[in-house]
């Protein structure tokens, strides 16, 4: 058996040196090129193409390929290709050359742009049919995205002399696809309107004719799937499934949006571990395990396992472990789900290349600023997921989606930052009416000036005893780095000659700059200029008139934050902390000035957000001397509603004089489900405390008598833009105050 077995092995052996050989012999060698048919592209060109040399053996397989690569070059329409005689014969048809590309419809460059901007074919490229049709794909399908979906196109082809050609598209985008109505069925649990609020697609209204997202636009669709489903997650629905479609419901070419929600049992958090390298120490995570001892038992949330993974990050970093793996292992039992947070030291595996794709407006270095990693650094998974999370408090982008791809490189990712923009500009406005006077304020805003980052904001208020203009420009990149520069000037015409007995007009700026300290602890430097002048009523007390006159004022500040709130809009829980100090350095009145504020957001109840805030602030002269009128503290009018402002607190005969301290507290909750068939408005209540106190120049004038009050404030969606209504009832006042019950202001983006 076994010599049987040998034999075979020669026989199998020979037939293959056999079938080798003769596929050789069907090989010739090239001695000779010959190129026919050839118009505009050199025969060299075409033989360097082939990448075939003269003395090489060529077989069938090796013509195949050069039939390839030749029509890989997107030049030719047909090509031939045979040996014979040992002469390679290679005949062409020339693709014809696009002279122009027309597209006709689109009266829009904005459109035309977003449309053609990724399409293949171009001018001077060469023509292919094939091409043509991907290109038709493209730009219906970018069409879609901005809404027409009932667009048609229709392409024709121009001959002209010297086989080149004029493509021609003939556009009709039609009516934008508007949203009719956005239903939301299956199990869903939540109001219409809750879940409205969730999403960032938006039924068609009249007035909102600034809003592109009223029309039909597939990836906004894809996030609010993606937004809906991270709100059922942190609710407790960890199953929850969230689909989509929409159908068309009139012959105006408007549409129903459906989504379909299958929320399933809620779950709670059962047992949570943390496991740690051996080298970590596990000290430092002795936070992290309380809190998730703390978390045992709350229902599921996606945010709290984010928390957790954020607490892990600033530990972890801290530590200066860059190459690290954060990984979950979820084992659900019953409603329980038990979670460990592992985290493993990898072999570092390095950023080849950061793209940032969507950014037709926000320059490419702004985003880059907010990206906590480099292309050349090992990959970090938590600060990738940090980094857009700092993208996204940008609150320049409807969307901002991150992807992690291989790198032909060995140990190397490629990141992909996809992102949608939005409209950044803002107009607004305000009134105030109170048992005297109207207070009136107007003001734009542009929060990504020429997409540089750059917030500009200009404002001015008007009552009857004052006028203030201000504008306010600040790059929070400065020279790409994460340092910000502020530029203020202001200006502001007093009259208080019938309430305080002095008028003021003070002209000034500032200059400041920002950056971060520590984590979430931001520090900020500035210079604040002031020239003033003060005249004093001839009926005023001697003590206001000894200070009628000319003043300069130079101050230093500083300014320290401290921002641990989940995101910077629409914060729902979470803490914001200030402390600010002004010291005077060239100054006619040497005076002194401190404030700091607090804010905690909480979510007490589901589908509700709370505050608690307090505000202390006091102004003292270094020298001794009496605070200067002007600098004189004032309750503001948001922190103590239902008083007018400037009309509390101490009095020199009928004057308002102010005081050297305040403090308030404020509260707000707001009333989830109110007016349930009314998609437009919310309500909030609220009650604050106010205190102003301490007079440096008469002590017996002092008035620390204790202000508060309560209302309800409410946002409304209106044809004329949105709005926002306050009504507050003073509960504790003195007989001097003067109120103001009634306040609104109107807003719209751009």
């Amino acid at each position: 058996m076994s010599n049987f077995l040998y034999k075979f092995k020669i026989i199998y052996l020979f037939l293959l040196l056999l079938i080798l050989f003769s596929f050789d012999s069907k090989a010739e060698i090239i001695n000779k090129f010959n190129v026919s048919g050839n118009e505009r592209i050199s025969s060299e060109t075409i033989i360097m193409f082939s990448d075939i040399k003269i003395d090489q053996n060529l077989n069938e397989n090796d013509l195949n390929e050069i039939l390839k690569r030749l029509y890989d070059t997107n030049f030719f329409e047909l090509v031939s290709v045979e040996l014979k005689n040992n002469i390679l014969n290679i005949s062409v048809k020339e693709n014809p050359i696009i002279q122009n590309v027309v597209y006709n419809g689109v009266k829009s460059d904005t459109i035309l742009s977003d449309i053609t901007k990724d399409v293949i074919l171009k001018s001077r490229s060469s023509f292919n049919e094939i091409l043509l049709n991907k290109d038709k794909v493209l730009i219906s399908r970018s069409l879609k995205t901005l809404g027409y979906y009932f667009s048609e196109i229709d392409v024709s082809i121009e001959e002209l002399k010297d086989n080149k050609v004029n493509l021609i598209y003939n556009i009709s985008t039609g009516k934008k696809s508007r949203i009719k109505k956005i239903s939301f069925i299956g199990n869903k649990i939540y109001k219409d309107k809750k879940l409205k609020s969730v999403i960032l697609s938006e039924e068609y209204k009249p007035w909102k004719f600034l809003s592109g997202k009223k029309y039909l636009n597939q990836p906004l669709i894809d996030y609010d799937r993606r937004l809906l489903k991270n709100f059922y997650l942190n609710k407790g629905y960890y199953n929850v499934v969230i689909n989509s479609s929409f159908a068309k419901i009139t012959n105006d070419q408007e549409f129903e949006l459906i989504y379909n929600i299958e929320a399933n049992p809620k779950l709670f958090f059962g047992k949570l571990n943390l496991n740690l390298p051996s080298d970590f120490s596990q000290s430092n995570y002795d936070d992290v395990n309380r809190f998730l001892q703390k978390l045992e038992n709350e229902p599921y949330s996606l945010f709290a396992v984010e928390n957790i993974l954020e607490k892990i990050e600033t530990i972890t970093v801290s530590e200066q472990y860059e190459s690290i793996k954060a990984t979950i292992n979820e084992n659900i039992v019953s409603n329980k789900i038990n979670i460990s947070f592992n985290i493993e030291e990898t072999e570092k595996i390095f950023i080849e290349r950061i793209n940032i794709l969507g950014n037709n407006i926000t320059k490419e270095n702004v985003i880059r600023n907010q990206i906590e990693i480099d292309e050349g650094d090992p990959f970090n998974e938590i600060l990738y997921t940090k980094s857009l999370n700092n993208i996204r408090s940008l609150n320049f982008f409807e969307t901002v989606e991150g992807e992690v791809i291989d790198s032909e490189k060995y140990n190397s990712k490629i990141i992909n930052i996809n992102i949608v923009e939005k409209a950044t500009g803002e107009i607004f406005a305000g009134v105030g009416t109170g048992t005297t006077v109207s207070n009136v304020y107007v003001g734009v805003k542009e929060n990504n000036y020429l997409g540089s980052g750059i917030l500009l904001d200009t404002n001015m208020s008007l009552s009857e005893e004052k006028i203030k203009g201000k504008f306010f420009i600040s790059n929070p990149n400065f020279n790409d780095t994460d340092k910000s520069v502020n530029l203020s000037v202001e200006s502001t015409a007093v009259d208080r000659m019938s309430t305080t007995g002095y008028k003021s007009n003070t002209t000034g700026f500032s200059v400041g700059t920002g950056f971060e300290y520590l984590n979430d602890l931001r520090l900020g430097i500035s210079t604040r200029n002031l020239i003033e002048k003060i005249t004093v009523s001839s009926t005023a007390s001697a003590k206001q008139k000894k200070q009628e006159g000319n003043y300069f004022d130079s101050f230093l500040g500083f300014d320290f934050s401290y921002d641990k709130r989940n995101q910077k809009f629409q914060t729902t829980s979470g803490f914001f902390s200030n402390y600010a100090l002004d010291i005077p350095v060239i100054s006619d009145t040497n005076t002194l000035n401190n404030s700091y504020s607090y804010k905690i957001f909480k979510e007490l109840y589901e589908d509700n957000v709370s505050t608690f805030g307090i505000l202390f602030k006091s102004t003292n002269s270094l020298t001794g001397d009496n605070v200067k009128l002007s600098e004189r503290l004032y309750i503001p009018a948001r922190r103590l509603r239902g008083f007018e402002a400037g009309k509390v607190g101490p009095r020199d005969q009928s004057d308002y004089i102010g005081g050297n301290y305040i403090t308030t507290i404020n509260a707000t909750t707001t009333i989830p489900k109110f007016l349930e068939n009314v998609q437009t408005v919310d309500l909030i209540m609220f009650a604050d405390v106010g205190n102003i106190w301490g007079v440096d120049y008469n002590s017996s004038l002092d008035d620390s008598e204790i202000r508060s009050s309560v209302g309800v404030a409410i946002d409304w969606s209106t044809a004329i833009g949105p709005l926002s209504f306050s009504l507050a009832q003073p509960i504790t006042k003195q007989a001097h105050d003067v109120t103001e019950t009634f306040r609104f202001n109107i807003g719209t983006s751009f």
